[in-house]
């Protein structure tokens, strides 16, 4: 009877574990806002983007870099000019940089952290924005209080508000530290890969997929590059570009991610 009672015990453990992180992963609150499946990168540099068919495209532009160092948070606001017809849904891309750019530890303290959520939040007060993207190359040290971080935003984001974020693809394809974090999406960064990238595009092309579910939801690729074998055509991309987008760009967008 014990016996019984103890594999009841264990396959209830497993279903509400299982049940646990079905809860966190199904939500996608960028599909609940019907964004289109293409969405522009707009650096820092002047776009004019007014061409752009709203119902096909949405844009994801650089908002702000926020750059921790010591006790602060060094805020540095976009200082190009972005054109867009008033339809077009805007993805705020915050960029967050550490020691790895200013050469000086951050605190990573709860008051910088307090700081950058503010600074995220207040993105939604500009025009057309209805999601939040997070681009912070996070290293080791840093993971845990960027999953704080993400906490805590998403806590004050309104419940409607996607929150998106930028991943590394190696990470994606066998590191598991944000498989629960509380995003909507963890955008794979599959362009720039740098020495892991011929064994991403390998992987992807042999057929093998993201182990992390937040990474099967979209992807990141530039335009200059070509999509890497086993690309998911349904999938949401992200397209960057290392000039400013053009109109006679679409058709190439047309072709390589039209349905």
């Amino acid at each position: 009877m014990f016996g019984r009672q103890r594999n009841l015990l264990i396959a209830l453990v497993i279903f509400f574990a299982q049940a646990s992180c079905h809860s966190v992963t199904t939500r996608n609150r960028i599909d609940e806002k019907q964004f289109p499946r293409v969405i522009l990168w707009a650096w820092e540099r002047p776009e004019n983007l007014e061409f752009l068919d709203p119902q096909r495209y949405a844009v994801a532009f650089l908002a702000q870099t926020l750059i921790l160092t010591g006790s602060d948070v060094v805020y540095d606001p976009r200082h190009q000019p972005l054109k867009v017809s008033p339809e077009t849904k805007l993805i705020a891309v915050t960029r967050i940089e550490s020691q790895k750019i200013t050469h000086k530890r951050p605190d990573l303290s709860k008051e910088q952290q307090q700081q950058l959520v503010d600074r995220i939040r207040k993105t939604l007060e500009l025009p057309n924005v209805t999601a939040v993207q997070i681009d912070f190359d996070a290293v080791n040290s840093e993971r845990g209080f960027f999953r704080e971080l993400l906490e805590h935003l998403r806590s004050e984001l309104p419940d409607n508000v996607p929150l998106s974020m930028t991943a590394l693809a190696s990470f994606c394809v066998g590191d598991r530290w944000f498989n629960d974090l509380p995003v909507d999406e963890a955008v794979p960064m599959i362009f720039r890969m740098g020495t892991d990238a011929d064994h991403i595009k390998s992987f992807l092309a042999s057929g093998s997929d993201f182990r992390e579910s937040l990474c099967r939801r979209s992807y990141g690729v530039a335009f200059n590059e070509t999509v890497t074998n086993g690309f998911e055509k349904e999938r949401r991309v992200y397209v960057f570009n290392d000039r400013p987008w053009l109109e006679s760009d679409l058709p190439v967008l047309e072709e390589r991610f039209g349905k």
